[in-house]
């Protein structure tokens, strides 16, 4: 919330970006709300063009957060160091990628992959959520600095929860 004053002090690194991290957050809020909202069956079940529009949205919102991420994955986290910095480029690599085998997945109307890569899409969308709230936890607090422990959680963040997902798939026998 402190970003959204604006000012030097509250955005640092990000003050010469702040339109393209206002966009980044606003995008990637959004597509946290509508791909929750595109796992409700009632939805689904009642109507595909309803689906089909917001699920639409949904790419539109990832893809507008995830090149404002890629533009600040590229030029501020830098100043961090380059861990963190390679973490969140692979990061929203595999959001974007996922996200588009997912589309593509629905426009070949391959609907049973194209509901798993969603899935992978939407881990890798609350993935922000789980490393951000990771970092509120006091015991990962003292395992070190920011920089130090960021990259790692990033990490686990999207890689852990993907993993569990395949092996739920593996044991369906997928």
């Amino acid at each position: 919330d402190h970003f959204l004053t604006l000012t030097p002090e509250a955005l640092g690194k990000y003050f010469k970006f702040k339109w393209i991290l206002i966009a980044h957050i606003t995008a990637g809020g959004g597509s946290l709300v509508l791909g929750l909202v595109q796992f409700w069956p009632k939805l689904r079940n009642f109507s595909w063009k309803i689906h089909r529009t917001i699920g639409i949205l949904y790419l539109l919102a990832v893809l507008l957060s995830s090149i404002c991420a890629m533009i600040l994955a590229y030029t501020t986290t830098y100043e961090v160091n380059w861990a963190y910095a390679f973490s969140l480029q692979v990061w929203v690599s595999v959001w974007i990628s996922s996200t588009v085998i997912a589309y593509y997945s629905a426009l070949k109307k391959k609907f049973k992959l194209h509901k798993e890569w969603m899935v992978r899409s939407y881990l890798v969308t609350v993935a922000f959520i789980i490393s951000g709230l990771s970092l509120k936890i006091p015991y990962i607090q003292n395992l070190g600095s920011f920089a130090e422990i960021s990259p790692s959680l990033f990490w686990m963040g999207w890689s852990v929860p993907l993993y569990i997902y395949q092996i739920i798939l593996s044991s369906k026998g997928k």
